[in-house]
């Protein structure tokens, strides 16, 4: 097998995951302005942290993807691959809610459920590939951080 054949796996998943991020980001500049001037809670980190943070996750999202993508076939991959679509859908649409329409209470339990989906996603990973698995930790333990985040900007500024 050559090295783009199995390098190809990795950039389509990373450049999917990378793409509804930008997606995401760009559909919610408009409720950017609105998020400044609201009251944070503690330990909140400086906001030109979030696309860094991001932008490394999504790498991770990618890399895990291609690693299971590569540990399994048929059935096993459709299954990994749908249930990595689904969090990733459901990641790119938080923004959405939580920016543009400033629905704060609605976008956390939208984050709770994304949780869930990706506790699946982590262990349906750990079945086919426990690299992808750990690689998917941090991603967990961000979403768990926004959502106190999330959780304490609804209850600080309603």
């Amino acid at each position: 097998m050559n090295k783009w054949k199995r390098i190809r796996p990795y950039i389509a998943f990373c450049a999917i995951a990378l793409a509804v991020g930008g997606a995401s980001s760009l559909a919610t500049r408009a409720g950017m302005a609105g998020f400044e001037l609201l009251t944070k809670p503690p330990a909140a980190p400086p906001d030109w942290l979030f696309p860094i943070a991001w932008t490394i996750l999504y790498l991770l999202m990618g890399i895990a993807m291609g690693l299971v993508w590569r540990s399994s076939s048929g059935r096993a991959r459709k299954e990994a691959t749908a249930l990595w679509s689904i969090q990733l859908a459901v990641n790119g649409l938080w923004p959405v809610l939580f920016f543009l329409l400033g629905a704060h209470g609605p976008a956390f339990f939208w984050l709770v459920g994304l949780i869930v989906l990706v506790l699946f996603m982590i262990a349906d990973f750990s079945r086919r590939n426990a690299a992808a698995a750990w690689l998917s930790a941090p991603y967990l333990l961000w979403l768990l951080f926004a959502a106190y985040l999330n959780l304490g900007i609804w209850l600080l500024n309603r």
